[in-house]
């Protein structure tokens, strides 16, 4: 089953159910291996008993040959049962690894959780649980009970004493367990805290390096570091105690057997080899559940795993692509729209109605904090309206399926990112990159030249974050890559922000671009000059809507004293586009 098609919250247990004739075949490598394991106790007792009492070499020469052809089986068969587990584990990475990606992505766009590589190492703990010898155990476990059987064949007393210390090591490792879990749970969300905390401080190395804060933050990472490496160091010293006392009573079965042999046979009840083959069969015995107490204690991690993997994938099921829609001609509308960040409750933008038509430009103005950047996520689709609706093209925007609108849209955040490949890839948007329509972005963008210049061209590689560019120069390369294909929608926050007087004219170029091609286009911005090339504009404060209209009507209505849409306006007097434009950084008139 795909699993775009399964339930939400069981793809695990549908993934594994998938592969049910190879846990099958499992079982029955396992099973057969675990009956050939009676040949070494077999073949000594034969050997004691008959060949040393009949002195017939030809007797041990075909017992060590019998021995040796069905251990060798038994190789062949350890090692297909290792390859089942291990194509299970590759097809269980190939079957979950997108649906876990994807979810791990949409719990990060929507509840801005950090982290994101935990759900990746969760699937690699439960891939390496099952392709690794501790799921062998569950397999081998239910065939203790056969040897120990054979042991009271031999005799009662040797079946009992194998029992008794089999039942002692089960009940060790359930006190292990109940004494250690807990700890150990406290201890990894303290582990996760503190892996988290150090990660947020290292993303920002070089301004706690230039004001000295190493030294108080590092404080800060010690508390839930300490706290786990104490509580981790507590389970450590339980489980060492009780692993002790379990590897010294194995110790002393495996003599006891020996010695309670010995007793019976000078008695007469059974035979030397039977003694021998009896030390052997305690071996035997206690190796599974020797097996078991270790792949428990590796499935209580791998539980943790599952569980968490099961919460995120419940929480997050996969987008149900709907019936493909035309490409957008880039209409937009916002219908009393109000959002908030991922995890707020306080709204950022309350109550935004406007229309925009195909084609059209559109300024977003106001101070630090009015909601600018909380719009630009709403109309790229990276946040969802917690209140009315949002429509492209008349469809909301939800509708659309977001794979098919991508190219569709350009979006230059505030903060821009480029990712480890080179610029081609980059500006492509990692798609297989079309040679004309990079360049075309690149010279809209203002940033062909450039590229030239750089060691390899277009073909140079770039590290995450696009380390070793500057920040104007990583701005321009986001801009054709907002550019490319060309969209429909081009959506920019504040994309003047880190340019030069040389970028601030690639960008009045790249504007002028998108409009001769008709593409809608938003900007927010800062600075004044680049509202002349606005067909509209959007005035924000507080997250409410100020006044919205096209560029000419808002300024000569901003002449006269009006009540602007929205509560809590404010009247705009000004007749100039510099003047409204001073609004984005809280002037007063």
């Amino acid at each position: 089953m795909h699993p775009s098609h399964q339930p939400p919250g069981d793809d695990i247990r549908q993934a594994l159910r998938s592969y049910r004739a190879g846990f099958l075949g499992i079982g029955v490598y396992s099973g057969v291996i675990n009956l050939l394991m009676l040949v070494p106790p077999l073949y000594m007792l034969q050997v004691y008993d008959r060949v040393l009492a009949s002195g017939n070499t030809t007797t041990l020469w075909l017992l060590t040959a019998m021995a040796l052809g069905l251990l060798a089986l038994m190789g062949a068969l350890e090692y297909l049962r290792s390859l089942a587990v291990i194509q299970i584990g590759e097809r269980l990475d190939e079957h979950l690894g997108d649906r876990v990606y994807a979810a791990a992505f949409e719990r990060g766009l929507r509840q801005g959780q950090a982290a994101a590589g935990q759900a990746t190492r969760d699937l690699d703990s439960l891939r390496q649980f099952i392709t690794g010898n501790a799921v062998f155990a569950f397999f081998d476990a239910p065939w203790f009970p056969c040897y120990l059987l054979v042991m009271f064949l031999f005799h009662p007393w040797i079946g009992a004493l194998a029992l008794v210390g089999a039942l002692v090591l089960i009940t060790l490792a359930w006190l292990n367990e109940r004494l250690s879990q807990p700890l150990l749970r406290q201890a990894g969300g303290l582990s996760l805290s503190a892996a988290a905390t150090a990660e947020g401080h290292l993303r920002h190395a070089e301004a706690i390096e230039s004001m000295g804060m190493l030294t108080a933050l590092a404080r800060r990472w010690r508390h839930p570091h300490d706290g786990y490496v104490a509580l981790q160091g507590l389970a450590s010293e339980r489980t060492a105690l009780v692993t002790a006392i379990s590897k010294s009573l194995r110790i002393a079965l495996q003599s006891l057997v020996l010695g309670l042999g010995a007793w019976l046979a000078v008695a007469g009840d059974i035979s030397a080899g039977m003694m021998i083959a009896g030390s052997i069969l305690m071996g035997r015995v206690l190796s599974p559940i020797d097996q078991v107490i270790n792949a428990w204690r590796q499935w209580s991690s791998t539980r943790l795993a599952q569980q968490r993997l099961s919460t995120l994938l419940e929480a997050h099921p996969p987008r149900q692509p709907g019936m493909a829609l035309p490409p957008p001609c880039g209409e937009l509308a916002l219908e009393g729209v109000s959002a908030a960040p991922p995890g707020g409750k306080v709204p950022t933008l309350v109550q935004i109605d406007f229309r925009l038509a195909a084609g059209a430009c559109l300024g977003v103005i106001g101070p630090s904090g009015s909601g600018k950047s909380t719009l630009a996520r709403l109309l790229v689709g990276a946040w969802t309206p917690r209140v009315g609706k949002l429509r492209l093209d008349g469809a909301e925007l939800g509708q659309w399926d977001k794979t098919r609108l991508g190219p569709s849209i350009g979006y230059l955040p505030q903060e821009v990112e480029l990712f480890a490949g080179s610029v081609a890839d980059n500006i492509a948007r990692f798609a297989e990159p079309d040679a004309n329509k990079v360049i075309e972005a690149a010279r809209a963008a203002g940033v062909h030249e450039l590229i030239l210049s750089l060691p390899q061209g277009y073909d140079t590689p770039l590290e995450d974050g696009g380390r070793g560019l500057s920040g104007g120069q990583r701005q321009r390369i986001a801009l054709a890559r907002a550019l490319y294909g060309p969209p429909a929608l081009v959506v920019l926050d504040e994309p003047n922000a880190n340019l030069d007087d040389a970028g601030d004219k690639a960008l009045q170029a790249a504007l002028a671009w998108l409009r001769e091609r008709g593409v809608t286009t938003v900007l927010i911005t800062h600075r004044p000059q680049v509202l002349k090339t606005t067909t509209h504009l959007l005035a924000l404060k507080e997250g409410r809507q100020q006044r919205f209209g096209t560029t000419e009507e808002v300024m000569r209505s901003a002449s006269t004293p009006s009540t602007p849409t929205g509560a809590g306006s404010e009247t705009l007097m000004t007749h100039s586009p510099y003047r409204v434009a001073s609004m984005a950084t809280g002037a007063q008139s």
